[in-house]
């Protein structure tokens, strides 16, 4: 064999496992993206698959802002002496709709609305029923309408939406109401996350 012939040989062999590499090199390529797409694919089934939908939904449907200053008669409920207090508070009232959008019933157990102030949040429990219709006894210049009272203990069954009014009292000026940055209601269900809900309505002042 002459040395042209071996030269042209190796030379060919050189070339030939340049070729090999590069088919695995492209191989190893084409091989990490499909295995890359194939990850991804599996992560967006993964958190699809295991995302709870939300089961209660609700809307602010009104609200309404009463101002008051209070002055106790300084008697207890026996007529006994007792200290005077004056203060001044709001008292808010919202409609609410809850609809519930699970297979199964929800249980709501509390409501509370929240005003971020100044000097943070604050936030107050809703009413029961019974003390909503006492308010219109105990204040009868109230101007604020007297709807149905929305059951903080009630069941709202699949599918169905329950709608009323709660109360709930801070103990603010109507200067401080007034210079409040937000407000938002939390509500509170048996073994379910809370929903928090944001008005997208402007408040009636009374």
């Amino acid at each position: 064999m002459s040395l042209l012939h071996q030269g042209t040989t190796d030379e060919l062999d050189e070339a030939a496992r340049g070729e090999e590499f590069t088919k695995g090199t492209s191989h190893l390529i084409i091989t990490s993206l499909i295995a890359g797409v194939a990850v991804t694919i599996a992560m967006g089934l993964y958190v699809g698959l295991n995302q709870t939908p939300t089961k209660s939904t609700g809307e602010i449907v009104a609200v309404w802002a009463h101002p008051l200053h209070v002055e106790t008669s300084g008697l207890d409920a026996n007529g006994a002496p007792m200290a005077k207090e004056v203060f001044d508070q709001v008292l808010v009232f919202t409609e609410v709709r809850l609809h519930n959008q699970s297979k199964g019933p929800l249980f709501l157990t509390n409501m509370m609305t929240n005003a971020t102030l100044a000097d943070g949040i604050h936030s107050s429990y809703a009413a029961t029923a019974t003390d909503y219709d006492r308010m219109f006894l105990a204040y009868p210049g109230l101007t604020v309408p007297h709807g149905k009272a929305l059951q903080l203990q009630t069941t709202i069954e699949a599918g169905q939406t329950v709608e009323g009014t709660v109360v709930s009292a801070f103990r603010l000026t109507k200067q401080q109401w007034d210079a409040r940055k937000d407000l938002n209601y939390t509500f509170s269900f048996h073994y379910q996350p809370n929903l928090s809900i944001a008005p997208h309505i402007p408040v009636i002042d009374q």
